[in-house]
């Protein structure tokens, strides 16, 4: 399980250093696709067939093929060389918007990439609140 917020940068060709806290559960190999919101999502190996799964199994609506696009044109294997880093497509890094801070941020079975200008407009917890109370609707209470 991924959680927690870590800041880094990317260098001039593109690369980032994975955190070490995410490295081990993510593994040498893994997924890069187009995020929600603006950001990337990584995905272990073995998470991304299990979300693969679940989007073979939408409807054929026009609605279903267009995020099954979404999300597997934009997806990329990704390799971390010896010291964590990884080299991140030009394509994705255009559009979450990364070019210089990033912020990696753990989510249950996925890690968010985003820029740092994004995270911190886009981040804010002012309705969390009525969020929280909304999920009750699907048997979540906290």
């Amino acid at each position: 399980m991924f959680m927690g917020e870590f800041n880094h940068s990317i260098d001039a060709k593109g690369r980032i250093i994975i955190p070490s806290k995410f490295r081990e559960d993510l593994g040498d190999e893994f997924v890069i696709t187009l995020g929600l919101d603006g950001c990337l999502f990584a995905y272990p190996n073995e998470e991304w067939k299990t979300f693969v799964e679940e989007l073979r199994k939408l409807p054929g609506t026009m609605e279903a093929r267009k995020l099954q696009r979404y999300f597997m044109a934009g997806a990329a294997a990704c390799e971390a060389d010896k010291q964590g880093r990884i080299l991140i497509p030009a394509k994705l890094r255009e559009s979450a918007g990364l070019d210089k801070d990033i912020v990696f941020v753990g989510v249950l079975n996925k890690i968010e990439i985003w820029s740092k200008e994004r995270w911190d407009s886009n981040n804010d917890y002012d309705d969390v609140d009525a969020i929280a109370e909304r999920m009750s609707e699907y048997g979540i209470s906290f």
